[in-house]
């Protein structure tokens, strides 16, 4: 039994094994991306078949962490976690051994379904193993995670690809999921304890049917629509999409009406807290168009190798990951306005990368600006989490934390579809150093007013998030 005065004694080592499920989906994501090239020629893949790699990976994995978070709410958060990550390395295996595009994309859509059923519980764990007082610290180290799992994919991704270790390829970014998945399992066993809602009603299989369709509708089109162009098809889908959800809304509250037990509370969207720091997460995580538009800057416009692009975005994944560890102060002391300082910072040293880049500044102003929002970047992201599931009620946790995953999925996609869409646009058909830079500075400039959106939602938070409500934990 957790609670205040008697927190769990395993708690420190059950997070460490928590965060290998917290690291593993960005890290495959980001590893993977330098591979393409190398995957493209050696399984002779089409360009199509090479961006279906990524987007089958990044779809499946937004579509369906809602549904697996609200699975662990139901049937016990560290069974799913440990089907979760006994299934990403089992798909990581697949994926290294694969022997045609076909083969890699199924693996990766394995991939991307046993990560929704991993990375919910991470968070939704770490909202009932620890006390209000520790809460910050803790999730100050996952998004510590986060920037980490970017570092080591960028740099290990460019290594590995360079070197080809024991001749093994591209195949090796897959293999090295294969130690850290297994040791994640080993601890899993060790040093997590079952938790679930104290009842376990029959899962919404309509509900989970509806939001799929709608988060499907939504997602893939994103995911995809750059890359092809944009034909009338992705247009099609998107206007379905918010049909599809009046459908999905209409279902649960009949569900509800009749005593059942619906796949999302819809009284959680009730809390202008929960609504509005969703509104923020979404703003901000538009960001992640940054990481494509600064790689092909770098490739592009300074003719960079992609282990030189990948070192110099160490200055702002390092700020990241140190930052990362003053939110959980910044919260207990300023409470949702450290949220505002972070995107004010961040739209100071975005702001500085784009003027740098733009007026040819000296290198080393772009690196202050890169740490500057480096900094902003890690404490706006667990700020913005424990913001989001900070007053939820025990029994939602998981779908609390399935929903924030998927907001930022969603606000990942956009950003890269709109901000991309911008980028690319500007970039024009020949580009040259100039084009490169012009093109990188207006998208940085669009990221800059959608950092300002989210600050001034942020000062719409009127309260600090409330105590935290633990679950009865058995171990097993």
């Amino acid at each position: 039994m957790t609670s205040e005065s008697t927190p769990d004694p395993r708690r420190w080592p059950a997070l460490a094994v928590l965060l290998v499920g917290a690291l593993l989906p960005p890290l495959d994501f980001s590893i993977v991306n330098l591979a393409l090239p190398s995957i493209q020629a050696d399984l002779r893949a089409n360009p199509g078949e090479v961006q279906f790699v990524m987007s089958a990976y990044a779809a499946t994995y937004a579509v369906f962490l809602i549904t697996g978070g609200r699975l662990g709410d139901l049937f016990g958060r560290r069974r799913l976690f440990t089907i979760g990550i006994a299934g990403f390395t089992l798909a990581s295996l697949l994926c290294a051994a694969a022997w045609s595009p076909t083969a890699l994309i199924a693996g990766r859509i394995l991939q991307g379904a046993a990560a929704t059923a991993m990375a919910p519980q991470v968070l939704a764990s770490i909202r009932i193993l620890f006390p209000a007082s520790e809460q910050g610290l803790a999730l100050g180290l996952y998004g510590a995670t986060f920037s980490l799992a970017f570092i080591i994919g960028q740099v290990l991704g460019g290594v590995l690809i360079a070197l080809h270790p024991f001749g093994l390829g591209w195949s090796a970014i897959f293999l090295v999921n294969l130690p850290i998945g297994l040791a994640g399992l080993a601890g899993s066993r060790l040093f997590l304890a079952e938790s679930r809602a104290a009842t376990a009603p029959r899962l919404d299989l309509g509900g989970v049917a509806l939001l799929s369709l709608t988060l499907a509708l939504l997602v893939y089109p994103l995911v995809e629509g750059r890359q092809a162009g944009w034909p009338a098809w992705c247009f099609a889908l998107l206007a379905v999409a918010p049909l599809a959800l009046a459908g999905f809304i209409w279902f649960e509250r009949r569900l509800a009406a009749r005593g059942g037990a619906p796949l999302v509370d819809l009284a959680l969207f009730n809390s202008r807290d929960f609504v509005v720091g969703l509104a923020a997460a979404l703003s901000f995580y538009m960001l992640s168009s940054f990481y494509l538009t600064f790689s092909v800057y770098q490739q592009g416009g300074l003719h960079r190798g992609t282990l030189a692009a990948a070192i110099a975005i160490l200055p702002f994944l390092g700020a990241v990951f140190a930052s990362s560890f003053a939110a959980p102060a910044g919260m207990r002391r300023l409470g949702p306005r450290v949220l505002t300082l972070g995107f004010a910072a961040q739209i100071l040293g975005f702001g500085a990368v784009a003027l740098a880049v733009a007026e040819a500044w000296p290198p080393a102003a772009l690196d202050l600006g890169l740490v500057l929002a480096g900094l902003g970047y890690g404490v706006v992201l667990p700020s913005a989490i424990k913001v989001v599931i900070g007053g939820v009620a025990e029994r939602q946790a998981g779908l609390a934390s399935g929903i924030v995953i998927s907001v930022l999925q969603i606000g990942a996609a956009l950003g890269v579809a709109i901000i991309g869409g911008v980028f690319y646009g500007a970039l024009g058909p020949r580009p040259d150093a100039a084009a490169h830079a012009h093109a990188f500075a207006l998208a940085l400039g669009a990221n800059v007013a959608l950092l300002g959106v989210g600050a001034a939602l942020s000062l719409m938070l009127r309260r600090p998030p409330g105590p935290a409500v633990r679950l009865a934990v058995s171990a097993e």
